[in-house]
């Protein structure tokens, strides 16, 4: 029986094939999955699996974007996987928590990964986030309610998020992806 650790490996060999400018990155992510059982756990001290969402409005064309309150930036709607080792399920229940979005769901299998380093805060020392990101679709309604984490949400066009260099690579990587489709 396959486990789901096997079918996220399984997902990261394809990112690769489809992606091979990329391939470091998915040897970075293949290695950190295989290094402790406990990468799905905020717990684990070097680091951790996130899920998030390219969320994409019904007709494609523009994305919901989170203004996070505690990392005062743009961002993607996305969270750690406490525990849980299905991380499309993590993006999809991530970005119902965060949007209030209704109808959403995952699209096709893993989009994007990103690893970056998530400062000291408080007591939560320094750690990395290897995110795991899936396009997530809205269905014909639209409307967000904004939550504790987020400043703001907004729905922007994709080739804005593309062509806008302050809303960092990540963003603009996955709005490149997103039109290249």
């Amino acid at each position: 029986m396959r486990t789901q650790r096997n079918l996220l490996a399984d997902s990261l060999r394809h990112y690769r094939d489809l992606w091979q400018g990329e391939a470091e990155q998915v040897a970075r992510f293949d290695d950190f999955l295989r290094s402790h059982p406990d990468v799905f756990e905020r717990h684990h001290a070097v680091g951790h699996f996130t899920g998030s969402a390219w969320l994409v409005s019904a007709d494609g064309e523009r994305v919901l974007l989170m203004h996070h309150r505690k990392l005062d930036r743009w961002l993607q709607p996305g969270g750690h996987a406490d525990g849980d080792d299905d991380l499309a399920r993590v993006a999809l229940r991530e970005a119902q928590e965060e949007t209030g979005v209704a109808a959403l769901a995952v699209e096709g299998g893993l989009f994007d990964i990103d690893h970056h380093r998530i400062p000291a805060r408080g007591d939560e020392a320094e750690h990395w986030h290897y995110d795991m990101r899936y396009v997530v679709r809205a269905g014909a309604d639209e409307r967000f309610v904004l939550n504790s984490e987020s400043r703001a949400l907004a729905w922007r066009p994709v080739v804005e998020v593309a062509a806008d260099a302050s809303l960092g690579v990540s963003l603009q990587r996955m709005a490149r992806k997103w039109l290249a489709r």
